[in-house]
């Protein structure tokens, strides 16, 4: 069974950054494609950013110049570094990893991050 952990979620100021990092249990090089979606009270869950097993990556249109999603194939890590935070960010951001051959992808149980003066 494939588990997702989120870390790095917090409290930040606006225009502050925070780092999220995802740690896979297993080899990462195994999904097509890793990223993170968010979701924000009373909102539906959104996509923020993903990369694919090529290293080609995509960004939802409200982060983009702004956030960015990395990984480390050895650390088994899908990082996503935030800056220029607002308080529209703030929701529980969530990992997940897709594999063609499964209907559903993997989740983390999510990360809260609060931007907020």
């Amino acid at each position: 069974q494939v588990q997702l952990v989120e870390s790095g979620g917090g409290l930040v100021q606006p225009g502050g950054s925070l780092k999220l990092s995802c740690a896979a249990s297993t080899s990462i090089s195994i999904f097509d494609t890793m990223g993170w979606h968010r979701q924000a009270p009373g909102k539906e869950r959104e996509l923020v950013a993903i990369i694919a097993s090529g290293g080609r990556t995509n960004y939802g249109d409200s982060v983009k110049g702004r956030f960015t999603i990395s990984r480390d194939v050895v650390k088994r890590t899908v990082d996503l570094q935030m800056n220029s935070l607002k308080p529209e960010d703030t929701a529980v951001y969530y990992c997940y990893a897709d594999l063609s051959t499964r209907p559903q992808p993997y989740w983390g149980q999510g990360t809260q991050v609060t931007v907020s003066s």
